[in-house]
């Protein structure tokens, strides 16, 4: 006999079951929540006008998200700026200035990788890009090739952790907080990971230096000015397009959509600028437009804003316009922005299918209390938080060998983000709560591509790496980068400040000490005497 107690935990392993058959997962998750829906009826736990809060939430909430609009935006930022050429050029430019010192090219490889995920987003283009650029020129100078493939499916991983990351922003919809306080409780994580990937590096250079040879001096193209100004034409316009989308979002200057929008405009003026063939007219355009935005920047800071302003601003806009037209000119960029339009169409259309199935498996789940069955079961963990924490990571950990990051928080976050809020906010308060939480599990995400042998980064490293490298070299080479993701987990787990440090601090006002001054006013005297005669 089915009870309203066993009807949760068959729901939860009819999905397991239906998921390792292997169908798409969006359609396995519509499938299982209203066949479960269907028997529910019929077993009377709830009646057939239930279901009309599926396609109730589908269209209120689903598919009129503004928030989730942001989504193909810095998709298509990322599908162009990943092959627009800019990754090559840091790499080649980072890997000359880094490269005398041992284990340099393997800082560049990180740092670039750093770069890349804060104006890209993507992780299979970035680990291609890079592994194809620096992959050949670490086994020519004899970097050990288990570094090697680790560093570059580690580096490649960081664009899940680093702002403007699309698992952030979907994590931020989910658990229901602003993304920009999602990517501001991300900063801390994403950096603090580079100095322990740089400090890896660094130590591994001491105990075994033949492992990180440094670049002879001769083989260097480009020294002094001309290395320089290379690295700074390369970083230069990437910190503005970081400014341009994260800053603005920071500042409350622009929603996330918005955010985004400038930034797929930035993407395909960084990509112009990049083009060989990008004419001397535009060069001279991007100048003039960069001077009027600074003229504008710097009256909008210390003047009032009027007509010179509008008119610097004005400037500026009609030199991207002239940028953009510029690209569409020229065929390599038309068929670059093209293939941008069509990634950006299959990922959208892919979220939104796993998110309308997700909400048929948890109004269904919700309906058979499959909340309060979840409640029950985490709240009674032995070690109270920390119990929940590490149960929660290690259920995580093990779902990514098997899941996308989408799949985990359109099925698993929405279970257990009212749970985390309880349990949680007593250790760093209801605001900060879900975005420490949220981030926790980004970081813990990031290992499901490195975990050997499912891990999708090493399944891109093994289709561009050389024949010589053998599969295994890929599989240990990245058990110790996931052992220092594992290790950022920790951290972020035992020092939560890396997370909520830079958030705002609520205000803690006592309602019983307030205390209203209202200034006492000198009226003159009412006169109640006679009108005054006209």
């Amino acid at each position: 006999m089915i009870t309203l107690q066993t009807m949760p935990p068959m729901m939860f392993g009819g999905l397991v079951i239906a998921m390792l058959i292997g169908f798409p997962v969006a359609f396995t998750l519509a499938a299982v929540g209203l066949s479960f829906g269907f028997l529910a009826i019929h077993l009377g736990f709830f009646d057939l006008n239930f279901l009309q809060a599926i396609p109730g939430r589908v269209f209120g909430s689903v598919l009129s998200n503004e928030l989730l609009l942001a989504i193909p935006f810095f998709t298509f930022m990322g599908a162009i700026l990943e092959r627009c050429g800019l990754a090559e050029d840091m790499l080649d430019s980072m890997g000359q200035l880094f490269g005398p010192i041992r284990g340099g090219l393997g800082y560049s490889v990180i740092l670039v990788g750093f770069i890349l995920g804060a104006i890209t987003g993507t992780v299979a283009a970035q680990v291609i890009a890079m592994a194809l650029i620096s992959m050949p020129i670490m086994i020519r100078y004899g970097y050990n090739i288990r570094y090697i493939t680790g560093v570059l499916a580690a580096s490649g991983t960081i664009t899940q952790l680093v702002p403007p990351s699309l698992v952030l922003i979907v994590l931020a919809d989910q658990l229901g907080k602003s993304v920009g306080d999602m990517y501001l409780g991300a900063w801390g994580p994403s950096i603090f990971q580079i100095f322990l990937f740089a400090g890896y590096t660094f130590v591994l250079g001491i105990f075994k230096p033949h492992y990180l040879p440094p670049v002879p001096v001769t083989e260097l193209t480009l020294t002094g000015w001309p290395l320089w100004r290379k690295c700074l034409m390369g970083i230069i316009p990437s910190a503005v397009l970081i400014f341009v989308v994260l800053g603005t979002m920071m500042m409350g200057l622009a929603t996330p959509t918005e955010a985004g929008a400038m930034g797929a405009v930035g993407a395909i003026v960084l990509a112009a600028i990049h083009s060989k063939d990008f004419s001397t007219t535009g060069r001279k355009v991007l100048i003039i437009g960069v001077i009027a935005g600074g003229i504008g920047t710097i009256i909008g800071m210390f003047m009032t804003e009027g007509l010179l302003f509008k008119t610097a601003f004005a400037v500026t806009y009609l030199a991207v316009v002239w940028i953009c037209l510029e690209a569409v000119r020229i065929p390599e960029l038309r068929d670059l922005i093209k293939q941008g339009y069509e990634t950006t169409m299959r990922i959208t259309t892919m979220v939104t299918f796993i998110l309308i199935g997700s909400t048929c498996f948890s109004v269904v789940f919700l309906g058979v209390s499959g909340g309060v069955w979840l409640e029950n079961l985490l709240t009674s963990l032995p070690g109270g938080v920390w119990g929940f924490l590490i149960f929660i990571n290690l259920f995580i950990f093990f779902l990514a060998f098997f899941l996308d990051f989408f799949e985990i928080a359109f099925i698993i976050l929405p279970m257990i983000a009212p749970i985390a809020q309880k349990i949680l906010g007593p250790v760093v308060g209801d605001g900060p709560a879900l975005i420490w939480f949220g981030v926790m599990l980004c970081v813990n995400m990031q290992t499901s591509f490195m975990h050997p042998p499912f891990g999708f980064a090493l399944f891109y490293l093994r289709g561009v790496a050389p024949k010589e490298v053998k599969s295994s070299d890929i599989y240990w080479g990245a058990l110790p980068w996931v052992g220092l993701q594992a290790l950022m987990v920790i951290l972020v787990i035992a020092f939560p400040i890396t997370v909520t440090g830079l958030l705002d601090k609520p205000v803690n006002v006592d309602l019983n000490k307030v205390k209203i001054d209202v200034p006492q006013m000198d009226l003159p005297p009412l006169d109640f005497g006679p009108p005054a005669k006209q």
